[in-house]
């Protein structure tokens, strides 16, 4: 919500991290978050100790964004290429700001977003280089089973199965936009899009897939999971590393300039 002052502008702030050494996108007590190192910055560029800043979405703990969103409000002028080189000298080698852009007042870096990009990052083959964003997976996996199982999820709206326990959320209805996979020499790669996605509802998808790529689960039991409604009953989340947020849409009459 827009404060008192009229003359206040909102910005959205566009963000690459990788998510290795935080404690997730959320500011949280007695842990180092995206946001509240990109706050701190923020406040000390701006000289503004109240400045705020509200994200996209709320990654977990370890998973990289290529694209993320967040916005803020200020009510003076400040160079934006030169906010940008110095919150890119502050904020270290985990963090680039790629675009800052003037918006609407109302604009919102969260209930505004129209899509959500997320890809998932599988070696098949031990990779010493990139242990920190791909998931080593070497077992067998029998593709027809994964391409079924995929046209489910496709078409299916209703994600509490996949959705982590103890949260706030009221509403488990997401459309899927787009889901796929394909495999680039030792890489399996999986990509989707949503029109929102529930806390750790990627990964325990992706860790679904993978059993019933290891014909642990079969089709009709992923029909009975997705009825159930209940966490227990799908597979295992794969571990967060692997996971990229890469595309947060919104529709262009918000910017400004």
């Amino acid at each position: 919500m827009l404060d008192k002052f009229t003359n206040r502008l909102r910005y959205f702030i566009e963000i690459s991290y990788n998510g290795s050494d935080f404690h997730g996108w959320q500011s949280q007590p007695n842990a180092i978050t995206i946001q509240e190192t990109i706050e701190n910055s923020l406040q000390l560029i701006l000289k503004n100790k109240e400045l705020k800043i509200t994200g996209a979405g709320r990654t977990d703990s370890g998973v990289h964004a290529i694209q993320m969103f967040a916005h803020f409000d200020f009510d003076k002028n400040f160079g934006k290429n030169n906010l940008i080189y110095k919150l890119n000298s502050f904020l270290g080698k985990n963090i680039v700001i790629k675009n800052i852009r003037e918006v609407s007042k109302n604009a919102h870096a969260r209930f505004d977003a129209t899509l959500r990009q997320y890809r998932y990052y599988i070696t098949m083959t031990k990779d010493v280089y990139h242990q920190d964003t791909k998931f080593y997976f070497s077992k067998k996996l029998d593709l027809n089973k994964i391409d079924k199982a995929i046209e489910i999820i496709k078409t299916n709206k209703n994600f509490k199965s996949f959705c982590k326990t103890n949260t706030d959320v009221a509403n488990y209805e997401c459309v899927i936009n787009d889901f796929k996979y394909e495999i680039i020499k030792s890489e399996l790669i999986f990509t989707i899009s949503s029109n929102r996605f529930l806390r750790n509802m990627v990964r325990s998808i992706i860790g679904t897939i993978l059993e019933i790529g290891q014909l642990k689960i079969s089709i009709i039991e992923l029909i009975d999971i997705i009825n159930k409604s209940d966490r227990i009953y799908a597979g295992p989340s794969v571990p967060a590393h692997g996971l990229f947020l890469t595309k947060v849409e919104y529709p262009e009459n918000i910017f400004v300039k």
